[in-house]
């Protein structure tokens, strides 16, 4: 049995709270088919004082809702009740550190007319960070990120997934961590599963929207910067000027905040504890369980 699941785990399934061993979903579903499906990664944290808190669960849940209408899915589900079934499923699963993976499907039809309905599940499990604890070498893909003029890009769409798959799946075959991703244009995009920034001269930088998806974490992080006064910018680069950064690091709900120790073999030059990203990647880890700071001297 996968490790996402064991016979006393609990999910939410159209209404109803049954064990995960026991549910089923049409095998005709056009989402098993074609990949036409959204969903969601959000995180639950144990915060401070010992209570299950969802970081940001408004924002995800109405993400869910935004890639659905993209995407011309029925969506009749309403964000409070969602997370109100949310806190209940980690409740019956006895999990308060633990991942969130609401998935909206389509029914049966191997056309391609729009659906009238559409069904969720709400699962949740025990994950660690997405891509481990240490400083990642990660590689230049020779895949592109998806046009967004084939694609809905800023809808979190599970077809779209196939894309980092393989970025992914080809960057570990060659002996790296993660890939990083360039967009049509050869601009750096994200990763197969996070979004990017890189320090240079003490302030940050990351890849303008458009051929992103618009990150809940990396509206995080430029909420953090604001906070502690780290100055930030948006704007389209190349690799080459990734290269020649401080620090790096990738950021989303399922890695969190994490750094890079290279980029094609190129190492970052600036330690990563002396560097103002390691500041962000402590920032973050208050934020999410509620721990206060002022600023970047609380943060140790």
């Amino acid at each position: 049995m996968a490790a996402y699941y064991n016979e006393h785990t609990v999910l939410w399934l159209n209404g109803s709270f049954v064990k995960a061993s026991e549910a089923k979903m049409d095998l005709y579903s056009q989402s098993l088919h074609y990949g036409y499906s959204v969903f969601e990664g959000i995180r639950s944290y144990k915060t401070v004082n010992g209570e299950t808190k969802i970081f940001k669960e408004t924002e995800h849940y109405e993400r869910l809702k935004n890639s659905a209408a993209a995407l011309n899915m029925p969506y009749h589900w309403d964000t409070p009740e969602l997370i109100a079934v949310t806190y209940e499923v980690l409740k019956q699963n006895n999990l308060q550190d633990a991942y969130i993976r609401p998935v909206v499907y389509a029914p049966a039809n191997m056309s391609f007319v729009e659906n009238k309905a559409s069904f969720i599940v709400i699962e949740v499990w025990e994950m660690q960070p997405f891509l481990g604890d240490k400083l990642l070498k990660v590689m230049t893909s020779s895949f592109q990120r998806p046009n967004p003029k084939g694609f809905k890009i800023h809808a979190k769409a599970g077809g779209h997934y196939v894309n980092s798959i393989l970025a992914s799946q080809e960057a570990k075959a060659a002996g790296y961590d993660e890939a990083l991703l360039t967009d049509m244009n050869d601009f750096v995009a994200e990763g197969p599963g996070a979004n990017l920034f890189y320090e240079k001269d003490g302030r940050l930088v990351t890849p303008a929207l458009g051929n992103i998806l618009p990150g809940i974490t990396r509206a995080t992080v430029l909420e953090i910067c604001e906070e502690l006064g780290i100055e930030v910018e948006e704007k389209q680069f190349t690799v080459e000027e990734l290269k020649l950064a401080d620090a790096v690091f990738y950021c989303g709900t399922a890695a969190e905040v994490i750094g890079w120790e290279s980029l094609d073999d190129v190492k970052f030059p600036k330690p990563w504890n002396e560097t103002v990203s390691r500041t962000i990647q402590k920032a973050y880890k208050h934020k999410v369980t509620e721990k206060e700071y002022k600023s970047s001297l609380e943060l140790a």
